[in-house]
C-alpha cells in the first residue's frame, strides 16, 4: 500500500514538471512602451500559451503597444502575416514572438564594460609576470 501511495505521488510530481508556464507582459494599446512594469506581468495558460507576443502599431498620434501571451502557432502565423506591414512608418504593424520569461518587455541594454574589466588582461599579466621571471635567473646561473 505504501509503495502504491509513493508511486502515485512520484508520478504526480514528475508529471507536474512537464507543465511549462511562461510569464509575459500583457496590455492593450499603451503608448510609450510603458506597460513593462510589474503590474502588467501575467502567468500564461500552462501548455497552451507558450510564447509572449508584442505588437507595435504606428498611428497618427504616436506608437502604440499591445503585449500578451500567445500560443506559438497563432503568434508565428500572425507575425509572418503582418511582416509586409512592418515598415516603421505611419500605419505600420509589427508583431514579434518570443519564448523566454518577460521577453516582450523593453530591450535590455548591454552592460558597459567597466575600466576594471577592460584592464583584466593587463592585471593578469602583471600578476603572472613574476612566475615567468623567477626561473630565468636560475637558468642563467647554471653553467
Amino acid at each position: 500500500m505504501r509503495l502504491l501511495v509513493f508511486a502515485t505521488l512520484l508520478g504526480v510530481l514528475l508529471d507536474a514538471g512537464d507543465a511549462l508556464q511562461i510569464q509575459c507582459y500583457q496590455c492593450e494599446e499603451m503608448k510609450h512602451n510603458d506597460c513593462s512594469t510589474p503590474e502588467y506581468i501575467v502567468n500564461c495558460t500552462v501548455n497552451v500559451q507558450d510564447m509572449c507576443q508584442k505588437e507595435v502599431l504606428v498611428k497618427p498620434d504616436g506608437t502604440h503597444y499591445r503585449k500578451s501571451c500567445a500560443s506559438s502557432g497563432a503568434c508565428l502565423i500572425a507575425s509572418s502575416g503582418y511582416q509586409q506591414f512592418c515598415t516603421g512608418r505611419l500605419n505600420s504593424v509589427c508583431i514579434s514572438c518570443c519564448n523566454t520569461p518577460l521577453c516582450n518587455g523593453p530591450r535590455r541594454k548591454r552592460p558597459v564594460p567597466s575600466a576594471a574589466a577592460s584592464n583584466r588582461p593587463l592585471l593578469l599579466l602583471l600578476l603572472l609576470l613574476p612566475a615567468f621571471l623567477l626561473p630565468l635567473p636560475m637558468l642563467l646561473s647554471v653553467t
